[in-house]
Parts: structure tokens; C-alpha cells; sequence
């Protein structure tokens, strides 16, 4: 117990002192206790004196554990353990503080483009509402300059709160998936007695008792117990269950949090609990560090600063333009003005020139981003892809890279029967077992059967989301999930079949026994059923069970085939278990003992072969992901032989590079960098090894995605570009570390994920070809008509520029950002990090489609009037002629958007346009809001009502966009270096290149042992010629 309080302490000086007292009452900081398991330290156990002196360390009897009255006789406002809590924590860990609306609002706020166009909108608003209120704005016309202003500051509020609002919700939810957390009880020993308390209230020191199907919540050192052991497949990727043990007996004493009991029972002492647990640090690593830019904002960015140095520059060059324009015409004049008019008219230019600034901003940038995102999460979700961090979406799109864990991503995690030869019937794979049932006898199948049931330590129960699992050995586990899937009832036979003797799975007979009374049979009394290694348990076989059901004796030709099918189970990394039975008489049962089977005169079953199979569609996604430019990579805690097995299968070692941690991390970075550029493989990694890995790749400029369900995979989920994790299987440490979580734990929605974001990319890219295009039209028609207007006067009005810069470009982001993504997508390789937004053929249309809409719209101008003949005197043919070029204006960009479907050198643009609705109604709502605005507009817009004729010849020439760009993509590349014209990602060593090597390594190999034949053959030749010939006689 604590020492008692000192009366004279000092309120100001008691924290001190009680760091002091509580450093001088335990032995071990918390920190020396962490460094026990990670890594498991043995070494430093053995220096700190063992179990024994870490119970003494702790102050803890390991029969009674501790009290719970510990400090309460210290001072009565103190709770029990607090001492111990103080020093050691509480096994809970911090809440994290939420980010309250404001400040998420604010983060969203620090877009480049944003500010850019907030500032445009200022200055836009000031110059509007001066217009509006000055001299010389005209009787009778509606004051609307304010508009534009505020509307471009609308459109950002709307990008802003709906990223702001999307994110705080997203968190909110997740904290409340979190928060569903059970607080299930433990079971312990506190004041002698077994008792059951919250998972929160363990304290280091307690003695906590461990059973099957138990998560551990804290670490521990294990103290005593019955064949422990543990799953820590989720800790630390091993997916061989651990048996747990004396550090003095050799074996593994340290329990990790996280981990699994699987089978048997122990008692262990607590260590570690919450922030300073294997668990918890890996936990509360995830919540350090900020997210970075993804390469579409880093992009972005840089787009927003060029189009306003662009737009400052036509500015700049349109103020000089006009104010030499002005004072030429001023000085040809017969009276020069006097100062009020001209400085009524520096102001008129320097609005005209400001007004330049505001076309070029493209305000739908933004929004067209924000659209893209917000849809294409919505659908992924019904992909079974629940997106936490909206980025990671468009960062997927451009992955060169995706490094998976192997258990329980790969494959199920869950140890299955995949192959065997039972009673000499063959079955090759799971959908062959069927088949396999109907061909063997009734009689030989009843005794396999009766085998897998009774001769196991397995049972049914829950798992922690409550579902029916088997609970025990990973190998006895999959033996009765075969029988299950016959449809036995287990209990009912082992009910039927209780075995008279048990001799567990020990190591060094590398068997399980089980003995069973026979009932109503004839000769033999009793059973004895035998499973384990095969090459054990078959050489204790002296016969087998044939095709027909009938025993046979073996020879040399059968044993050697039994022997052939454990060695090619073996080279498919399957572990293989022989199954075997002998009936005995009741004088040969009592010659058996409590301790020792004799396991000898056994009749051979047959083999299986068991694996952690592949989930369904693994294969398929490879190589989707193989086709797609992107490369899978294995780093996983398993040994090489089962991980480079499971990697050939599923398609990933393709003459790569498989290699271990420890081999990976003895080398250099320059070696290690070498490697990773072939590595396809990488065993026994710990998660340093990951994270090494994947740091390596991003520096080679790759964009890594990063899959995994287990604790040990946080780190690197975190550290990715792009973290997913298994809902259904992955750990809290693998969800809040990542930002997909996949729903269904499919290794296949991955490959879905990967065509969403390059949806978006391209949804993007689509948006930007149609608004940049719009803007350098506007641009360029309200420099030039200023400039050759006798008024100084763009031919477009603000509102018409309303009209066609901010809500066609907010319903052309709808709708170019809505289209769903086709297979397509996963027809060329993954575009560079460092490749422009912009690309070659983009601004080959871009410059194109400009150069044509402004040859129409300046030859509508200057000979419009004739074309229509109006008469150039009249107002109202004036206004006619002013809405005719703003209707065709309008419809070239209605026509271009279909147009910019596409942003390659593919013809047909109409490709597929059934499948987006949103695309076709978005075309027709801008369509009829074109029609009113030009037939019902009027005064606000500046338009007067069309004929028929004017009507369709507007539309006709609006529609010249189609053939247009059809003859721009047909412009020949070849005078475009490969620099410009490729902007996919160049992997440093490419496939192509890996198998050609290891196909050359191959041959080498094949020919270094034809000579290493040739040689040996040779000596052998030689040595029978170097024999000498005896002599018949010596007189000879």
C-alpha cells in the first residue's frame, strides 16, 4: 500500500512531491514497461529480473492481485488507484477535441482560387454600386452593376459552407460510430477473489485472467496458464497464432493489446494500459501531423495564380490601350476636353479594364470541384467506398502505387480447408468439396467426419460484432468449417461420441489424439482419431483407405505418392494436415496413459491442405490494377514461402522482388531504394517497414495507396496518399488512420475507387476545358469591342456576362462533373504528379474552339448587319444585333460543352451520353433559361425578342462547335515532342522490364545447372576411367 499522507505538505508543493513519492514507490517508469513490447524485448524482461520482479516492481501479489481499497486510506477525496492511475494512466484514451464549424469553415477558405476570387468580387461590388449611383449611369436602366459582384461572393460562400458543413458532419458521424463502442467487462483478481470490471477500469498491476474469444485490451507479461494462445494477426500481421508462455520456459511472455486469445487460458500481468499500450500509441500516433495538399490542389493553386497574373496582364494592356486610344482621339478632336471629362473618363477605363480582371477568374472552378467531389463520394458509397477525406477521392484517381497488407485484406483471414485427397478422392479447390462428398463411400466419409469433430479442442461462439465464428486452433477451426459446409451439426456428434481420452496438440509430437468408444461394433471397442503434421502422422501409417473405401496396406509406390502431394502442398504454401484413425481392442486401449498417445499402426485418411485463401475478385482486381498502369506490392508480417505463394496466386509476383524486413532494413537507403523499385513482396515487415516503404515510393514521385485492416497497419495508412481499411474486419486503429474505409472489405472496390478518381480528375479537367475556353473568348470580345467601340463599350453587357460566367458555369460544373465513370478509365496508365492540369491536346481545343468563337462573334459584329440586314442608324436593330451576338455567343459554348465530354484525340463526343441524365437535362434547362432570357429578358439583359430566322441561323452557327473541334482533334501530334504529348506516369523499373529480367535469371539458373550436370557427370566419368586395372601376374 501507499505511504501515508505527510501532514505537513504544502498545497503548492503537492504535486511535486507525489511525483517524487510515486517515482520512489514503483520500480519501473511507464515508459520502461512500453519498451517490453515494443518491440517484444525478452532481453530487457531477462535485465529487469523476469515476471517475478515486475509483479514486485508493480506492488502486486500475482495470487491476490490488487486491492481495491489501494489508497483510500491515504485521504478520503481521493478515488481508489490513484496513485497508480496518476502515474501509470487510465486505460482510456483522450478525447479528441472536435473542430468546431468555424474553424473548418475558415480551413476551406484557404483555397487560392477562392481568395482570388473573393478579392474580384470586391472590387467588382465597388465598381457596380459606383456605376450604379454615379452621373452617368442612363435614365431608366436597372441598377444591376452590384450583381456580378455578388454573385461571384455567393458562389464562394456556397463552395466554402458546403465543404465546411460536408466535413463537419462526416466527423460527426464517424465520432458517433466510434462512440458506439461496447464497454464490455474483463474478468481479473483484485483481493483474491475473480472479479468482472468495465475494459476502462484496469489498472497496470492488475493480474488479468484470459479466455478464448477474448480481444486483449492491455499488454501484459504472462504469468501462468494452459496452452494461450493468441491471434496477433491485427498487431502485427503474423498470422501463425502465438503460444503464449514462461519467458523462463522459452517462451513468448508478452500479450499485445488487440490481439486475440484463440485457445486456452492464463493469467497475465498488466504493464501497459491506454496512451502508453501497444494499442493506444499506435492510436494516438494517427492523430499527429496535418493533411497536405493532393496533387489536384497543388495544381489548382498554381492555375489560379497564372490565370491572375494572365488577367492582371489583359488588364494592364487594355488600361494602356484605351487611355492612348483616348487622348489620340481627344487630340485629333476640334476642342480637347476639359479635366471633368477626362477624368469621367479615366474612371469609365479603368472599370472597363477592371471588369477584364473579373471574366478572366474562372468562378466555377470551384464549385465544379466541390460537385465533383460531393457526387462522386455520394455514388462510391453505393461502390461500398465510404469516403472520409473528400481529396482522397481525386488523389486515388492518379495512384501509380497500392502496398496491401496480406491477411484479412488479400485474403479472408480465415484459415480454410483449399485442397486435399481424402480416401484417394482428389478435390483441387473449394467448389470441388461438393463433388468430392458424393464420390466417397458413406462409411469412409462417417469416420473423416467423425475425426475432424471429435478430435478437436475448437468450439462455436460469438465474435465481437456477434456472429457465429469457431473459436480455437486457425487449423482445427477451418477442419470444422469443412464439415460445416456439409451441413453437420458438431454438437450433436460430439454429444453422440465423447471421447475417453484427450491428448491435446503438443510440439513435440506435432499431433492431437483423441480416443472414443465405439458403440454396437463388432471386433474393435474403441477409436483412436489422429490429426497433425503430415509427414509425422503418415509415418506412423501402416495403411490407407483406397478409392473404394477399403484398406489397403502401403508400399513403397503409395507412401511415395502420399509423400509427392505433401510436397506440392507445400510448395503451394498450404499447410497440411494428415488425418488418420486406428480401431483397437479394449486390451490395447489400456495400454495407453494419461501423457503419452501411442500413435503407431494408423490407417491413412488422407491430406488436406489448408490456406488464409484469397478473397473473391482479388485476381481480377490485380490485374485490373495491372492494365490500369498501377502496381500492387505485399507487405505483410507473414513468413516469404506463404507470402510470395499467396502474391504468385493472386497475380502480384510477376518477376518482381520478394524480400523480407529484416534483410530489407539491414541494407542502405540508396540499396533499399534500389530495391524498392522491383519490390513485390515484402515479408515479415514490421511497421516501421511499411511506413519505409511507402515513404520511399512518394520520394520516388509516386502517389501510394495504402490498404490494410490491422493496428499494425495505422502508420502507414496514415502516412499514404490515399489509407483504406476494412469495415468489417479492420481494427479502429486501421479506420481512423485511413480515409476510404471500404464497406464490404473487397479488395475489388479498390479497383472501383481507383475509376472514381479519375472520373473526377478528368470531371475536372473536362470543366476547365469548357470554362477556360468561355473566358478567353469573353476576354478577348470585351477587349476588342472596347477598343474599337467609339464609347469605350464591350459588346457584351455585365449581366449577359452574369449570365454566361456564372450560371452556365455552375450548371456546366453539374453537369460535366456528374459523368459516371466507364471501364475505360482503367485503359491507360496513371498521370504524373508533376503533369499540368492543362494538358497538350487540352489547350490544342482550348486555343482552337477561342480562335473560331472569336473569328464569329468579330465578323457578326462588323458585318452582322448586313447578314441580317438591320440597319446599323436604328436603335432597335442595334439591340437586335447585340442580342444576336450574345445568342450565338451563348449556344457556341452550349454546343462546346458537348464537346468537352471528352478531352483526348477520341471523335466521337457523344460517346456514352445516354448513361449521364443529369449532363442531358442540365442541357435543356440551359436552353429554355437561354430562350427566356433572350424572348422575356428585355431591359435587365439588354436583349429584344428574335424571329424564327435569327433563331435558327444563331443556332446553326452555334453548332459549328461540333465540327470544330472534331477538326481540331484530327490535327496531327507529330511534331509534338513525347515530353509534352505523355504526361503518364513512367514507373522507374516497368513491368515489361521485371519479367524480361527474371526470365533472363531463369534461363541463367537452368544453365548453371545444366553445367552443374555436365561437370558432375564428367568427374564421374573420370573417376571410373582413373581406376586402375589389376595385373593377372606379376611375370607377365
Amino acid at each position: 500500500m501507499p505511504p501515508p499522507a505527510n501532514p505537513s505538505e504544502r498545497a503548492p508543493l503537492l504535486n511535486e512531491e507525489e511525483r517524487e513519492r510515486e517515482s520512489d514507490y514503483f520500480a519501473f517508469t511507464p515508459d520502461q514497461l512500453a519498451k517490453l513490447v515494443d518491440p517484444k524485448s525478452p532481453e530487457l524482461l531477462r535485465e529487469m529480473g523476469g515476471s517475478k520482479k515486475i509483479l514486485e516492481g508493480l506492488k502486486v501479489d500475482p495470487t491476490a492481485g490488487l486491492s481495491s481499497d489501494e489508497g483510500l486510506e491515504d485521504t478520503k477525496q481521493r478515488q481508489p488507484f490513484h496513485l497508480r492511475r496518476k502515474y501509470f494512466g487510465r486505460n482510456v484514451l483522450p478525447e479528441v477535441k472536435q473542430q468546431s464549424l468555424i474553424s473548418l469553415i475558415w480551413e476551406a477558405y484557404q483555397d487560392k482560387t477562392l481568395i482570388l476570387l473573393s478579392i474580384a468580387s470586391i472590387i467588382s461590388l465597388a465598381v457596380g454600386i459606383s456605376e450604379d449611383y454615379s452621373s452617368r449611369h442612363p435614365e431608366g436602366e436597372p441598377r444591376v452593376g452590384w450583381v456580378e459582384g455578388a454573385a461571384i461572393l455567393a458562389a464562394v460562400a456556397a463552395v466554402v459552407f458546403t465543404n465546411a458543413i460536408n466535413d463537419y458532419q462526416k466527423e460527426k458521424q464517424f465520432r458517433k460510430l466510434n462512440s458506439k463502442k461496447e464497454d464490455r467487462n474483463v474478468k481479473l483478481i483484485r483481493n483474491g477473489k475473480e472479479q468482472e470490471i468495465s475494459v476502462h477500469e484496469i489498472n497496470v498491476g492488475d493480474i488479468l485472467l484470459l479466455e478464448p474469444g477474448e480481444i486483449v485490451a492491455v499488454d501484459g507479461v504472462y504469468l501462468s496458464g494452459h496452452n494461450l494462445k493468441c491471434d496477433e494477426s491485427t498487431a502485427t500481421g503474423e498470422s501463425d497464432a502465438l503460444r503464449k508462455g514462461e519467458l523462463e520456459a522459452g517462451g513468448d511472455p508478452f500479450v499485445l493489446s488487440g490481439s486475440k486469445v484463440l485457445e486456452g487460458v492464463g493469467r497475465v500481468v498488466v504493464i501497459a494500459v491506454g496512451p502508453n499500450s501497444f494499442y493506444g500509441k499506435t492510436m494516438m500516433a494517427l492523430r499527429k501531423g496535418g493533411s497536405e495538399e493532393t496533387p489536384l490542389q497543388m495544381k489548382l493553386d498554381l492555375l489560379a495564380e497564372q490565370i491572375a497574373k494572365l488577367g492582371v496582364a489583359a488588364s494592364l494592356i487594355m488600361l494602356i490601350t484605351l487611355v492612348i486610344k483616348y487622348f489620340i482621339t481627344a487630340s485629333m478632336a476640334d476642342e480637347f476636353p476639359d479635366a471633368e471629362s477626362i477624368l469621367a473618363s479615366m474612371i469609365s477605363i479603368i472599370i472597363q479594364a477592371i471588369t477584364i480582371i473579373v471574366v478572366a477568374v474562372p468562378e466555377g472552378l470551384p464549385m465544379a470541384v466541390t460537385l465533383a467531389l460531393a457526387y462522386a463520394t455520394t455514388q462510391m458509397l453505393k461502390d461500398n467506398n465510404l469516403v472520409r477525406v473528400l481529396s482522397a477521392c481525386e488523389t486515388m484517381g492518379n495512384a501509380t502505387a497500392v502496398c496491401s497488407d496480406k491477411t484479412g485484406t488479400l485474403t479472408q483471414n480465415k484459415m480454410t480447408v483449399v485442397e486435399g485427397i481424402l480416401s484417394q478422392k482428389k478435390f483441387e479447390d473449394q467448389k470441388e468439396i461438393s463433388k468430392w462428398k458424393n464420390e466417397v463411400a458413406q462409411s469412409i466419409y462417417d469416420v473423416i467426419i467423425q475425426g475432424i469433430v471429435v478430435n478437436s479442442s475448437a468450439f462455436e461462439g460469438k465474435d465481437e460484432k456477434g456472429n457465429a465464428v469457431f473459436i480455437g486452433s486457425k487449423t482445427e477451426c477451418a477442419l470444422l468449417e469443412f464439415s460445416k459446409s456439409f451441413g453437420v451439426d458438431y454438437n450433436q456428434l460430439r454429444s453422440n461420441d465423447k471421447p475417453v481420452k484427450i491428448y491435446p496438440f503438443a510440439s513435440q509430437r506435432k499431433s492431437m489424439t483423441s480416443i472414443i468408444k465405439l458403440k454396437n461394433s463388432v471386433g474393435a471397442e474403441y477409436r483412436v482419431h489422429v490429426k497433425g503434421a503430415s509427414e509425422i502422422v503418415l509415418g506412423a501409417c501402416t495403411h490407407y483407405v483406397d478409392a473404394e473405401g477399403k484398406v489397403q496396406q502401403f508400399n513403397e509406390n503409395s507412401r511415395l505418392n502420399f509423400e509427392t502431394i505433401i510436397t506440392n502442398y507445400a510448395g503451394k504454401a498450404l499447410r497440411t494436415i494428415c488425418l488418420a484413425y486406428h480401431d483397437i481392442s479394449i486390451k490395447e486401449y489400456e495400454k495407453f496413459d494419461d501423457e503419452n498417445p501411442q500413435i503407431k499402426d494408423l490407417i491413412c485418411l488422407g491430406i488436406v491442405g489448408i490456406q488464409d485463401p484469397l478473397r473473391p475478385g482479388v485476381v481480377e482486381s490485380v490485374e485490373a490494377f495491372r492494365k490500369a498502369g498501377v502496381r500492387v506490392r505485399m507487405i505483410t508480417g507473414d513468413n516469404i514461402m506463404t507470402a510470395s505463394a499467396i502474391a504468385k496466386n493472386a497475380g502480384i509476383l510477376k518477376g518482381g522482388f520478394a524480400t523480407t524486413g529484416p534483410e530489407f532494413r539491414a541494407k542502405s537507403k540508396n540499396e533499399q531504394i534500389e530495391i524498392v523499385r522491383r519490390l513485390q513482396v515484402l515479408a515479415r515487415s514490421s511497421p516501421e517497414d511499411k511506413t519505409l516503404v511507402v515513404s520511399h515510393l512518394q520520394n520516388l514521385g509516386e502517389i501510394v495507396a495504402v490498404t490494410g485492416d490491422g493496428t499494425n497497419d495505422g502508420p502507414a495508412l496514415k502516412m499514404a496518399d490515399v489509407g483504406f481499411s476494412m469495415g468489417i474486419a479492420g481494427t479502429e486503429v486501421a479506420k481512423e488512420a485511413s480515409s476510404i474505409i471500404l464497406m464490404d472489405d473487397n479488395f475489388n472496390s479498390i479497383v472501383k475507387a481507383l475509376k472514381w478518381g479519375r472520373a473526377v480528375n478528368d470531371s475536372v479537367r473536362k470543366f476547365l476545358q469548357f470554362q477556360l475556353t468561355v473566358n478567353i473568348v469573353a476576354v478577348v470580345l470585351s477587349f476588342t469591342s472596347a477598343v474599337l467601340s467609339d464609347e469605350n463599350e464591350s459588346i457584351l453587357t455585365a449581366v449577359q456576362l452574369l449570365w454566361v460566367n456564372l450560371i452556365m458555369d455552375t450548371l456546366a460544373a453539374l453537369a460535366l462533373a456528374t459523368e459516371p465513370p466507364s471501364e475505360d478509365l482503367l485503359n491507360r496508365k496513371p498521370t504524373s504528379r508533376f503533369a499540368s492540369l492543362i494538358n497538350y491536346r487540352m489547350w490544342k481545343m482550348i486555343i482552337g474552339q477561342a480562335i473560331f468563337q472569336i473569328i464569329i462573334s468579330m465578323t457578326l459584329i462588323n458585318i452582322g448587319y448586313e447578314v441580317f440586314h438591320l440597319d446599323e442608324s436604328k436603335p432597335h436593330d442595334q439591340i437586335v444585333m447585340r442580342t444576336l451576338v450574345f445568342n450565338t455567343f451563348v449556344f457556341l459554348q452550349i454546343f462546346n460543352e458537348i464537346n468537352c465530354r471528352r478531352i483526348d484525340d477520341t471523335l466521337n463526343v457523344f460517346r456514352n451520353i445516354s448513361n449521364n441524365h443529369m449532363f442531358i437535362l442540365i442541357q435543356i434547362i440551359v436552353v429554355i433559361g437561354q430562350i427566356a432570357i433572350v424572348e422575356f429578358g428585355g431591359v435587365a439583359f439588354g436583349t429584344t425578342s428574335l424571329n424564327w430566322y435569327q433563331w435558327l441561323v444563331t443556332v446553326l452557327i452555334g453548332s459549328l462547335s461540333l465540327p470544330v473541334g472534331l477538326i481540331v482533334r484530327l490535327i496531327p501530334n507529330f511534331c509534338v515532342p513525347e515530353s509534352i504529348l505523355n504526361e503518364d506516369f513512367k514507373p522507374e523499373v516497368s513491368q515489361e522490364k521485371m519479367l524480361w529480367e527474371s526470365s533472363i535469371g531463369g534461363v541463367a539458373k537452368q544453365l548453371q545447372v545444366a553445367r552443374n550436370l555436365k561437370v558432375f557427370g564428367a568427374v564421374r566419368k573420370s573417376k571410373r576411367i582413373s581406376v586402375p586395372i589389376p595385373h593377372t601376374s606379376e611375370s607377365h
